[in-house]
């Protein structure tokens, strides 16, 4: 294999692995705020007479996926940034 097609080979696997590592970083964020907004909507729903009256089953599950695709999505760009950069300064050092 020549040396260009073994660097676009190693290039392509540190994208997917970078891009794994997004994924999953999103994931573990998603189910956090999952929880986090869960707690409180569905406990003010119970309690509050303002969010009994106007906040149905559909809106308070609006509310909680909304936190948690805006967490995945928050999360895993960060992260991809982060992996990214961190391979390009080792690309660097290295000198290629």
């Amino acid at each position: 294999m020549s040396h260009t097609a073994s660097a676009s080979l190693d290039q392509l696997n540190r994208a997917k692995s970078c891009a794994r590592e997004g994924a999953l970083a999103g994931a573990k964020a998603a189910v956090a705020a999952t929880i986090a907004s869960a707690i409180p909507t569905l406990a003010s729903v119970r309690m509050l007479p303002w969010a009994r009256a106007n906040l149905n089953p559909t809106a308070q599950a609006l509310i909680i996926t909304t936190a948690a695709g805006a967490a995945y999505f928050i999360v895993a760009d960060r992260t991809v940034l982060a992996s990214a950069r961190r391979n390009s300064l080792e690309k660097a050092l290295r000198g290629e």
